[in-house]
């Protein structure tokens, strides 16, 4: 991502769980939750739990990694989507998507998540550079 910062996207959202993470070894604890989080929302299903958890991964990973914790990892739910929100401290730092890593040396998580969101983008607050994802419901 190298457009400029978008206002915050979804602000009447209601949040269903956040997460404080201060190291990767917090990581399979949020899979867990979040994989429990989404239980009975119409991403439910194998496909829809797979994409939310690796993109939260790869979007929380980045932040622990390039970021200054700790890591806010917000679930929100509005009509017709979910919306993971992932926040650091590094407000100078911005989200790119590294384009000349070889394939296998990292550097893929934004390319995930923007392949596994129905949209991606990100904002700054006074405090945080926040990073969200879409997931839109097919049904709701």
């Amino acid at each position: 991502m190298t457009s400029p910062p978008t206002p915050v996207p979804h602000p009447a959202a209601t949040e269903l769980r956040h997460w404080n993470l201060d190291d990767v070894g917090e990581l399979r604890d949020l899979r867990a939750d979040l994989r429990e989080a989404v239980a009975g929302t119409p991403l439910d299903d194998e496909d829809g739990l797979d994409r939310i958890t690796v993109v939260a991964t790869e979007l929380a990973t980045n932040a622990l990694r390039h970021g200054l914790p700790p890591t806010h990892i917000r679930l929100l739910r509005e009509p017709g989507a979910l919306i993971l929100d992932v926040a650091d401290h590094d407000l100078a730092g911005e989200p790119r998507f590294d384009q000349d890593r070889p394939i296998g040396l990292g550097g893929l998580g934004l390319r995930l998540a923007q392949t596994f969101a129905s949209d991606l983008g990100w904002y700054r607050t006074a405090k945080t550079k926040n990073i969200w994802a879409r997931f839109d419901f097919v049904r709701d």
